[in-house]
């Protein structure tokens, strides 16, 4: 039983380090991010840091690899309308989770760390491509259209439309605009004329989808944490006795 607390807190203490190093990353970038300012940020030593990674570099590699967790959680659509679901949660998470906005300017500015890893694209990629793949079984995309294809282009358009959005507005104020505009171009040419007409690509829908999902999430972790220490609790009584 006492291994169950210990790989928890393990799992805390990595989850720490990701978020305290995310914050600086996307603060002052990987050249201005240093291994003590990020300890300081997470509360921890530097013994914690180099239990769960190598370096400085192994750290944003996983931030990098991390942008997923900041959307695909919140999904509960299919087909067409859970890849549209996903640049949607995309541009509203960007301007609201320091983790995703740090992935994604790593991921940008990896070249001048001395890393090429074009593994977060890719990854987009696949997750796209699985949407897209079962949006053609459900017989909602046009003929020949292909999904790997598509799902590319898709990850291009919104790597390119966050860089725009980042210059031309205050904290990428205009980028869910961006992604519905995007939708309204490309759907009629990838979507059958009935899945156009049903596919929603609103903003207001995705920030009620995110505060709902965001209540049950709070409700899930107190009740989790609350099993926790009643086991932590649970072994203490019993050593007592």
């Amino acid at each position: 039983m006492a291994q169950q607390p210990k790989q928890e807190r393990a799992v805390q203490t990595r989850e720490s380090l990701l978020r305290a190093a995310a914050d600086v990353f996307d603060e002052v970038g990987f050249a201005g991010a240093s291994i003590s300012r990020i300890l300081k940020r997470a509360g921890l030593t530097a013994g914690a840091l180099y239990f769960h990674f190598d370096s400085k570099e192994d750290l944003a590699r996983a931030v990098m690899n991390a942008q997923p967790r900041s959307i695909v959680p919140w999904l509960e659509s299919e087909g067409l309308q859970r890849l549209v679901d996903i640049t949607m949660v995309w541009a509203y998470q960007l301007r609201v989770d320091p983790l995703l906005r740090a992935g994604v300017r790593l991921t940008s500015e990896q070249g001048s760390f001395g890393v090429k890893d074009a593994a977060p694209y890719q990854e987009w990629s696949q997750i796209m491509t699985e949407c897209l793949e079962s949006a053609r079984e459900r017989g909602e995309l046009q003929a020949g259209v292909e999904p790997a294809e598509l799902a590319e282009f898709v990850v291009e358009a919104c790597t390119g439309m966050q860089t725009y959005s980042a210059v031309a507005s205050e904290a990428r104020a205009d980028l869910s605009d961006r992604a519905v505009r995007m939708w309204r171009l490309l759907l009629p040419g990838v979507a059958v004329p009935a899945v156009v007409a049903r596919t929603e690509v609103n903003p207001d829908r995705i920030r009620a989808l995110l505060r709902a999902a965001s209540t049950a999430s709070t409700a899930a972790n107190g009740q989790a944490r609350e099993g926790v220490e009643e086991s932590v609790d649970g072994e203490r009584t019993g050593a007592a006795g």
